[in-house]
């Protein structure tokens, strides 16, 4: 990942399923520059976990999310900046898994709700906000290759597909994966470690880049940085970059 790092040069970096320790993130991105790191760990030690990395300082932050009858932590993290004149809030989002018909699902469906409400908020806040992260859930047909075999597996499910219909159709987020790419199977940002996935591009995407209307007129170019071959990538995930004329 430091090699990765090295060539892009974000300039604000969120991570998903960061199951280190802060003393790690610290030791470990000290060694590759100067960073301000915010980081929410899940309850569990060496579960989910979600960070916003920058080389701009926050202004503010925050953890709490959704109501106290779940637990979101280590899943939802907002950073807000300044650049330029301009302010924006950037939101790490790691989505549960689910599987379906055991409690896993329900707590994810528990978390979808709560996302809905908050994300309804920021759309009508009328800022500049970008949420972004590891969503676990296709959108559509195009965002799955073997859509037609997951059907009734989570992740692609009709009810968790509702909700981004809620998000992009009905609140009116713009997918900038979708608006790069329209009506193009992929690009995929997720492959199984089972079989082959990788190397014939069996993949999912569903790792997003979720942007207010405001913000989405200021993004230059979206790209998917998935590495060359099996043996040199450095998780079952790709980056998702996104350049930004603020």
């Amino acid at each position: 990942m430091a090699d990765w790092l090295e060539k892009t040069q974000p300039d604000i970096l969120a991570l998903q399923e960061v199951r280190a320790e802060t003393e790690d993130l610290v030791r470990l991105f000290t060694e590759t520059g100067e960073w301000h790191i915010l980081h929410d760990a899940a309850t569990a030690k060496g579960r989910a976990g979600v960070a916003v990395l920058s080389k701009i300082k926050p202004l503010d932050s925050r953890k709490e999310f959704g109501p106290k009858s779940f637990d979101s932590a280590g899943r939802w993290l907002e950073a807000d900046f300044k650049i330029g004149s301009n302010k924006i809030t950037v939101i790490s989002v790691y989505v549960h898994a689910g599987e379906v018909d055991t409690p896993k699902q329900i707590e994810k469906y528990k978390f979808l709700d709560a996302m809905k409400k908050r994300m309804k908020q920021l759309l009508e806040s009328g800022e500049l906000v970008l949420v972004l992260g590891d969503l676990n859930v296709g959108h559509t047909e195009l965002d799955i290759k073997n859509w037609k075999g997951n059907l009734k597996n989570s992740g692609f499910l009709p009810e968790e597909r509702a909700y981004f219909d809620e998000f992009m159709n009905y609140q009116g987020w713009i997918d900038l994966g979708r608006k790069f790419h329209p009506d193009v199977a992929g690009p995929y940002t997720w492959w199984s470690n089972r079989g082959q996935a990788f190397t014939t591009d069996t993949g999912w995407r569903i790792d997003y880049q979720l942007v207010t209307p405001k913000l989405a007129k200021l993004a230059v170019d979206y790209s998917v940085h998935r590495a060359p071959t099996y043996e040199e990538r450095w998780s079952d995930h790709a980056p998702v970059v996104v350049n930004y004329d603020i």
